[in-house]
């Protein structure tokens, strides 16, 4: 998966639990960038009577870096805070919600977002209303317009927001990739055969809580410009984010409930997809969540010569020979996910930061949308795509494993040649996987699903 459930201590605590992170240029207003967080991960949509919203004590933060150096110049924060309207019921919500004051919601949650540059605080916005949970659709009628839509809020600043419930846009085969990466498309030539069988999509019907911010790209450039060269280091931003907790949680004896106090701790973060999910080894998830992008050349280690190019090998005799036989460390890795791209390795193509070995989005700002997107972003020649910053339809599994399985090698040792497999290997899922479309403008990841209409997965 892309970071859900991705390390021990994390996995037990979902409303700070990253699940994705997305940057892109907004295809409807070009002007800006789409910034997006999901948390909470696997929500059942028929998950009542205590249905998902964010934690009033997480401090969640998306965080960009405009100089190279691996640190946060800007970040914009988000905290959230939940009301019991009446304490004297079990129900979410005593009657339709038709509107986001309706009183018939029991738990309406707000949030504040704050804009840290360069160490400098703005509040924003506060008191912005989050849309209730998709319950279904006598509890929540005509969600997407009644609901969804009223909650995205254009601040005074210009940047819009949007903090709620949304379907899960990620789609990735989890029953095939845990089961020791036997590939749906490809059980016939695993070391276990069996017939070949269409992919399955794990997190179809599933929903996540959204964080997304729609920012102008004169906003994040180191100074205050519009990027329209490719080739400059002034159009290239990294981004990530985190979700942080309070040092120290009291419990109260005999209140059942507790109190927070103290510094806040980082606790989750997520840049690149899968990294801390499939390349950071087990015993160090946990220490790797609570450190900074800049601190990554610690875990270099991992990326130079990853755990499942290892296996490849071995899981499919004699599929990935070449493979199997480079013991070069994967310098193309590096590139691709801790220092970015130079320039001459890719044509028209560049999102290099610096030398600073970091793991973050990096967006390449001054290329436009595409117009014809693949799903197999810079791989399938698609320079808006990943790894340049991540859109939803990206087959961000299918990118990753392929230049693990060695297709990206010759961009810095021309003299390898990938197997042949390494550039078919899949797990066999496109955007079509998705049961809740896209939608064409912000906050683009589609109306979650309901629990009346999709009780189970």
């Amino acid at each position: 998966m892309s970071s859900h459930r991705e390390a021990p201590d994390i996995s037990k605590d979902p409303v700070a639990d990253n699940t994705d992170v997305y940057a892109f240029v907004s295809p409807d207003r070009p002007n800006t960038v789409t910034m997006i967080a999901n948390f909470v991960p696997l929500e059942g949509p028929a998950g009542g009577p205590n249905f998902y919203e964010f934690g009033d004590d997480v401090l969640y933060e998306i965080n960009i870096d405009n100089d190279g150096d691996g640190a946060a110049e800007i970040t914009y924060r988000f905290q959230f805070q939940t009301q019991t309207r009446n304490p004297n019921t079990f129900l979410y919500n005593t009657g339709p919600i038709s509107s986001l004051n309706d009183p018939n919601w029991n738990r309406p949650q707000t949030y504040s977002v704050t804009k840290v540059k360069h160490g400098f605080s703005t509040v924003l916005g506060s008191g912005l209303p989050c849309p209730p949970c998709n319950i279904g659709p006598t509890s929540t009628p005509n969600y997407a317009a009644n609901l969804a839509q009223p909650a995205v809020q254009t601040l005074k600043s210009g940047e819009v927001v949007f903090a709620g419930q949304r379907a899960e846009g990620f789609y990735v085969d989890l029953g095939s990739v845990f089961d020791l990466l036997d590939l749906r498309p490809f059980q016939s030539l695993f070391f276990n055969p069996m017939p070949n069988a269409p992919g399955v999509n794990g997190t179809d019907k599933l929903n996540v809580h959204t964080i997304a911010i729609q920012v102008p790209k004169t906003d994040l450039t180191r100074d205050g410009s519009n990027p329209k060269d490719p080739n400059s280091k002034k159009s290239v931003i990294g981004v990530w984010a985190t979700a942080s907790r309070q040092k120290a949680r009291i419990l109260e004896k005999g209140k059942g409930g507790s109190k927070e106090s103290g510094p806040w701790v980082q606790v989750s973060r997520l840049g690149n997809p899968l990294i801390n999910e499939a390349v950071i080894p087990i015993g160090k998830k946990d220490y790797w969540n609570a450190t900074l992008p800049k601190d990554d050349s610690q875990f270099a280690q991992y990326y130079t010569s990853p755990e499942v190019a290892k296996l490849l090998p071995g899981l499919y005799p004699g599929v990935f020979p070449n493979l199997a036989g480079y013991s070069k460390p994967r310098a193309d890795l590096v590139a691709i996910l801790l220092t970015g791209i130079p320039s001459g390795i890719i044509k028209g193509f560049q999102n290099y930061t610096g030398k600073v070995q970091s793991d973050m989005l990096r967006l390449n700002m001054a290329i436009p949308p595409s117009n014809n997107p693949n799903i197999y972003g810079i791989l399938g020649g698609d320079l808006a795509g990943y790894p340049n910053g991540r859109r939803f339809l990206d087959d961000v599994f299918t990118i990753e494993l392929r230049a693990i399985a060695g297709v990206t090698i010759p961009l810095v040792d021309p003299s390898y040649t990938p197997d042949p497999a390494a550039s078919q290997v899949t797990d066999g899922l496109t955007p079509s996987n998705i049961t809740s479309p896209y939608l064409n403008s912000f906050p683009y990841l589609g109306v979650p699903y309901d629990g009346f209409d999709y009780p189970g997965h």
